[in-house]
């Protein structure tokens, strides 16, 4: 047999075993390949769509119902955002307000918000600071404890859909010590020794979508 012949014969199995290889691999969907998109899903469907902020597939968000009832202005307004930012969840937003309202409160009650600055509106800041100096010139200073938040409830939810610019209420319920003490270290108010509860309610807005992640404290109180 003359070596073109062999070269034939290789070149053959090797064209063979090519073609099998391609076939197994290209005539299965395993791995990463993502199915066509039809149904609900499909690109027809999702133009077809026209409500303006219901778009949760097979019933409403409970990340939203959770929180708020459902078909509210509240409920809305968190859809809304949702729809502006992909990437936001009610229930994280309300763990992190958890751990700002406390990291605030405590900074407030010790005097020196230097630390909690950024994560407030200038007139909030400007209104702390005020109550601050006030201690500080009747000498008097706090001694407060936050023993536990015991509810962080989403109250209302806003959303200018021209500037995206949202607003979410929070109330918060606090059991905490707290006393007061003039120059002399006296206690002028308060007991130690006797925990109470404490009801704020708190505000706080931020652009959604907006590069910054961080909410800001805008309001307190109803």
């Amino acid at each position: 047999m003359s070596s073109a012949v062999i070269q034939l014969l290789v070149l053959a199995g090797i064209a063979v075993f090519l073609i099998l290889r391609l076939r197994n691999v290209l005539g299965t969907r395993d791995g990463f390949e993502k199915p066509p998109v039809t149904g609900p899903d499909s690109a027809e469907s999702l133009r077809d769509r026209r409500p303006e902020f219901e778009v949760i597939e097979g019933g409403p968000d409970r990340d939203i119902t959770d929180h708020v009832e459902d078909g509210s202005d509240s409920a809305k307004a968190l859809a809304a955002m949702k729809m502006a930012e992909p990437g936001f969840n009610v229930t994280e937003f309300l763990q992190g307000a958890r751990g700002a309202y406390e990291m605030i409160l405590t900074a407030f009650e010790k005097g020196d918000i230097e630390d909690v600055r950024g994560f407030l509106d200038p007139e909030v800041a400007a209104a702390f600071d005020s109550v601050i100096e006030q201690r500080a010139d009747q000498g008097l200073t706090v001694d407060a404890d936050i023993v536990g938040i015991r509810n962080a409830q989403l109250t209302r939810a806003t959303l200018d859909r021209k500037t995206d610019y949202a607003e979410i209420t929070v109330t918060f319920l606090t059991e905490m010590t707290s006393v007061v003490r003039d120059i002399g270290g006296d206690i002028v108010e308060g007991d130690p020794g006797e925990i109470k509860r404490q009801r704020d309610v708190w505000t706080f807005a931020r652009k959604m979508g907006a590069d910054d992640p961080n909410w800001q404290l805008v309001a307190t109180g109803e």
